[in-house]
């Protein structure tokens, strides 16, 4: 993920595994370095539907207690905050697509692809979303700077997504200029098995998350 704002470029990369059938996932983000060059831990988040679960994120919250956020909340529906577009979303985002046109043939990752470019349209695409993700997506619609959504997609021979780019514009509450981020996805390794266990209530941090 790149945001842009004021002249201003950053950086955040992200890998993991995610289960499709049951639109859960597990990513560690690595947030880029600080002013004074230190690096962050990285952030462990739990993706399900309609929450965002996240660990070493926030002041003052234990070493061993995840912060569970509810997607529909966030003014971007968890397309941006947490670093990471959840997979699934990125998908279905691709309903609202509107004008859409064929680019060429080309490789991602060792495979064959097919390159489309488009606009999607968030409202339409929360409409027409499966109810996982129906509500962060209606969220985004009404918190970005525009609904229209910029996006490149390739597809292999089965019609899978391989990768997929977004272009979103939104106004960060701490200052007036809409922030650009380029949000870009790639799947890889279809098929193999996905474990994501969910914390246990207990293990959720239900305190106050002190200002960083």
């Amino acid at each position: 993920m790149e945001m842009a704002t004021g002249g201003t470029r950053v950086t955040i990369r992200g890998e993991g595994v995610y289960d499709f059938r049951r639109h859960v996932g597990r990513l560690k983000v690595l947030l880029p370095q600080d002013p004074a060059g230190d690096s962050s831990r990285p952030i462990t988040e739990l993706l399900a539907p309609g929450a965002l679960f996240m660990k070493n994120r926030g002041a003052g919250v234990p070493a061993d207690k995840w912060v569970r956020v509810e997607t529909a909340s966030m003014s971007d529906g968890n397309l941006v905050t947490g670093g990471a577009t959840d997979p699934f979303a990125a998908a279905e985002l691709l309903l609202g697509a509107e004008a859409v046109s064929y680019v060429g043939e080309e490789q991602v990752g060792g495979a064959d692809v097919t390159h489309y470019r488009g606009t999607a349209d968030l409202r339409r695409a929360a409409e027409l979303a499966s109810d996982g993700s129906r509500d962060s997506l209606a969220a985004a619609a009404k918190g970005f700077a525009t609904s229209k959504v910029p996006f490149d997609v390739y597809l292999d021979d089965e019609g899978r997504i391989r990768k997929v780019r977004h272009r979103f514009s939104f106004v960060n509450g701490q200052q007036k200029d809409a922030v650009d981020v380029a949000s870009t996805t790639l799947l890889f390794d279809f098929g193999v098995p996905v474990v994501v266990r969910l914390p246990d209530r207990d293990d959720i941090y239900a305190g106050r998350i002190a200002e960083e």
